[in-house]
């Protein structure tokens, strides 16, 4: 790794060790660090992670895809051309569609690869455009194992338990490849021990075929996290209740119409989940991504107070963790 690297991640945990808990006082919320501290880093790097861990969130997220050799691998989705240079160091390596896929490369061909902030593909622009340089980059990609190790050994050297908070990426895209994920993502966590409620660790998936087959038929004892992308009726979740310990909506959707004084009419997702038993952890909330004329501290109130989340991902932690603790 880049000893430049190496002296900025020594640099971002020298605070952990000044507070052996973090406590959470709002109502215990649940901060969940997405894609690492990826509102000041790229994405899912082992020096956003680093950082995120610094910053005392209650996990840190993992999205996973499958390498050609069967490696899970640290990258939120299954392509790879709008994070690395692959189409500079493998420009014959695209699929007839015109993409780069994480399955068709092994995990030594992908540790050629350089990071960089996600661009738009459309016309090169980063999606962020006050966030990291697209052209300074010095990153890797990495595998769920070598992030265990970073957050394992940080937990023992700074006295946290910082939990995790993997994704399964797209699951039937792996079966049709004649790989099975779940498995070999569930075989992973157990190697570092995660695998019952005791252990703090929240596994997530959009696919409910996947997620109910991953309790039911895999015996996954791990608390799981139904993401959704559409309101919920009654019955459906009921249903998520029979297999899972939580759901994660995309939080706008539960804003249904703003009414004169400002104020918006909400939809009772809430608390129609917790008259099941289960949690709300919502995505995603961005300082750099807000309504004309809303701050962040603006937006986070919106969560917490009006929608009564019981955690939330933001690219943002330092700035949850903060907004909490006041």
């Amino acid at each position: 790794m880049n000893k430049y690297l190496l002296v900025f991640m020594a640099v971002l945990i020298i605070g952990c060790k000044e507070e052996q808990e973090h406590i959470i006082k709002k109502k215990e919320r649940i901060v969940v660090a997405h894609r690492g501290a990826s509102g000041y880093l790229p994405e899912h790097t082992i020096a956003a992670k680093a950082m995120a861990y610094a910053m005392k969130p209650d996990f840190l997220e993992q999205d996973l895809v499958l390498t050609k050799d069967g490696i899970p691998m640290v990258i939120h989705d299954i392509y790879l051309d709008d994070i690395t240079d692959v189409f500079t160091v493998y420009p014959s390596r695209k699929r007839a569609d015109g993409r780069y896929y994480v399955i068709d490369f092994t995990y030594d061909e992908l540790e050629l690869l350089s990071v960089h902030e996600r661009v738009n593909l459309k016309n090169n622009e980063p999606e962020f455009k006050s966030r990291f340089p697209v052209k300074s980059s010095v990153f890797r990609l990495h595998s769920l194992e070598e992030e265990l190790l970073l957050i394992q050994g940080l937990n023992k050297s700074t006295g946290q338990n910082m939990g995790i908070y993997p994704e399964i990426k797209n699951p039937s895209f792996h079966l049709k490849e004649g790989q099975d994920i779940s498995k070999i993502v569930l075989e992973v966590l157990s190697n570092y021990g995660y695998s019952t409620q005791k252990d703090k660790c929240m596994l997530q998936c959009f696919d409910p075929v996947a997620l109910k087959r991953i309790r039911r038929e895999l015996g996954c004892q791990l608390h799981l996290t139904q993401l959704v992308e559409e309101l919920l009726t009654e019955d459906q979740i009921k249903e998520i209740a029979s297999y899972a310990n939580a759901i994660g909506p995309w939080y706008k959707q539960l804003l249904l119409e703003k009414n004169a004084d400002g104020t918006w009419q909400i939809d009772s997702l809430v608390e129609r989940a917790h008259a099941h038993n289960l949690q709300v952890i919502a995505y995603t909330f961005r300082a750099d991504d807000l309504s004309e004329g809303q701050s962040f501290e603006d937006l986070l109130g919106l969560a917490f107070d009006t929608l009564n989340f019981d955690g939330i991902f933001t690219d943002f932690p330092d700035k949850v963790v903060e907004y909490l603790e006041e």
